[in-house]
């Protein structure tokens, strides 16, 4: 069982691989220019020549990303704690919390820019609006999925709504609310790229831009490559701190 699990484990990496290797067989026989569509090796070749510089750009949309992604999953929380505590305050309120997800932030960017000027505010504003949606949405439905059977003994064992929020419902909401956390720390990424089409002076998105007014289509996908392996990794850290958590928890309840 063991050996067919890690097998199974090698079937999107040999699909992966299989991609690269058709597409550089078409690009090579049909014989396209590099600035319409470069080969894998091509957009290698550049990544490893070229890391010096895009490394730099690299470095500074994690940093931004990061920063952007912890203060959206704690306003997400906050909000979910809010509107989950206070009914009255939910009802007024989550109707523009769903509107707020129906504007284009690639449109409210230039407001933004207007209001806030290109510091760093206007950066954090953007990323901030990607991850706290995913957050606060997964958390309420974390907190309402709650035993009701569970909560109606801890109401009759004399808990109060304090310990019944902190002792059960938060510790019952953690897989929904990192099912949450998951899609923010991907999202971080393209916000953080988005962000930095506001005025900053490094960053991926920067590169991208500089590259693409160049005709420069392998250092675009150099960046484009480069966003997917952050936002793997952001995924792959959220869900190794899920799994310590959770075996924790379990340990505890134990």
């Amino acid at each position: 069982m063991m050996k067919m699990k890690r097998f199974k484990g090698w079937r999107p990496a040999v699909v992966l691989l299989l991609f690269f290797f058709i597409w550089e067989i078409i690009v090579k026989k049909a014989d396209i220019p590099e600035w319409l569509l470069p080969a894998p090796s091509t957009i290698m070749t550049e990544a490893i020549t070229g890391f010096g510089s895009f490394s730099v750009h690299l470095l500074s949309t994690i940093k931004l990303g990061i920063t952007g992604f912890a203060i959206g999953v704690g306003i997400g929380l906050f909000a979910a704690v809010l509107l989950y505590l206070l009914p009255f305050v939910r009802e007024a309120v989550y109707p523009f919390l769903i509107l707020s997800q129906n504007i284009p932030v690639i449109v409210l960017a230039p407001l933004l820019v207007i209001w806030f000027g290109f510091g760093l505010l206007p950066k954090m504003i953007v990323i901030t609006l990607v991850c706290f949606f995913p957050v606060t949405i997964a958390a309420l439905d974390g907190f309402k999925q709650t035993s009701a059977d569970l909560k109606h003994y801890m109401k009759m064992a004399g808990a109060t709504k304090s310990q019944l929020f902190w002792k059960l419902e938060l510790p019952h909401a953690l897989p929904s609310i990192f099912s949450g956390i998951k899609i923010s720390a991907t999202y971080s990424v393209m916000g953080a790229v988005i962000s930095e089409w506001l005025g900053a002076k490094s960053g991926i998105g920067v590169y991208m831009t500089y590259a693409s007014s160049s005709f420069r289509t392998d250092r675009v996908f150099v960046a484009i490559f480069a966003i997917m392996a952050i936002s793997l990794l952001f995924f792959a850290a959220i869900v190794l701190l899920e799994r310590i958590l959770i075996r924790w928890r379990s340990k505890g309840a134990n």
